[in-house]
């Protein structure tokens, strides 16, 4: 399954949306399935969660059933049972065997920073893309560390096509980083672009998850990552035509305007 999170619900933890999707799959009666042992638990695993504070469009999630259900009856019957700004955007049946995980390539990021003009970013981005390495600092569970922020970025630039306000600057940046260990998130190039640059934007830039999937070296691109599962198992039934497309999202949801976390 591909799940966004919108508006308010990029503020929820982890834990907070996999207890809603537990909840969800009860109301709506699908027949999930549990694992063995003393504490039994239904079979739904996530695959490389954005952080808190952080919007995005595609979140993924598989989910193990005891029957055969129709992706399309399953999309609608979830996303109803679940509160506005988690949506079900597009489920795939998938063979038995089969791993989401290893689909999930790399990450493109849309990235908006207020009170920062396009080309002082532009400038920032050239010089952070012309370096070899740019170690920066995170603080995690086992205390800081430190990393190279800039080997996993596949690709980062300008996003030209963003409308631009008269009111006050705006730049607003698309990149492609590749899942690496350690995972390089977006504030963690941020903060690569404020070494290296000295680009410190006065207020939290906005972050979305626009894509996950495979990535295309030659292209830059990210396939999606459903559809070697609409390919191996054709939908059935009258809800075929469905099945085998992205459902639209509703006026009004886009993430284009959500807050992160500062690094």
């Amino acid at each position: 399954m591909r799940y966004a999170k919108r508006g308010r619900l990029r503020f929820t933890s982890h834990r907070d949306i996999s207890r809603a999707v537990e909840r969800a799959v009860r109301r709506a009666g699908i027949p999930v399935a549990f694992s063995a042992g003393f504490t039994p638990h239904p079979k739904i695993s996530y695959a490389g969660a954005a952080p808190t504070g952080v919007a995005s469009e595609a979140e993924y999630l598989e989910l193990g059933l005891t029957d055969i259900r129709d992706p399309a009856r399953v999309r609608a019957d979830l996303d109803a049972a679940l509160p506005p700004g988690l949506d079900i955007v597009d489920v795939a049946e998938a063979p038995a065997g089969t791993s989401l995980a290893d689909r999930l390539q790399a990450s493109e990021w849309r990235i908006r920073l207020d009170g920062v003009r396009p080309d002082t970013a532009e400038t920032a981005v050239n010089t952070f893309m012309a370096a070899d390495e740019i170690e920066v600092e995170r603080l995690t569970k086992k205390g800081r560390r430190r990393f190279d922020a800039r080997a996993a970025v596949s690709a980062c630039g300008l996003d030209r096509r963003a409308p631009e306000t008269a009111d006050a600057p705006s730049a607003i940046l698309r990149m492609v980083v590749r899942h690496a260990v350690p995972a390089v998130r977006p504030d963690d190039v941020l903060a690569g672009l404020r070494q290296v640059a000295g680009l410190a934007p006065p207020s939290p830039p906005l972050v979305t998850r626009l894509a996950q999937g495979l990535l295309d070296e030659a292209t830059g691109e990210l396939a999606d990552p459903l559809d070697p599962d609409r390919e191996a198992v054709p939908p059935p039934g009258e809800d075929a035509m469905a099945a085998h497309g992205a459902v639209p999202r509703p006026a009004g949801t886009e993430s284009a305007d959500v807050v992160s976390t500062r690094p």
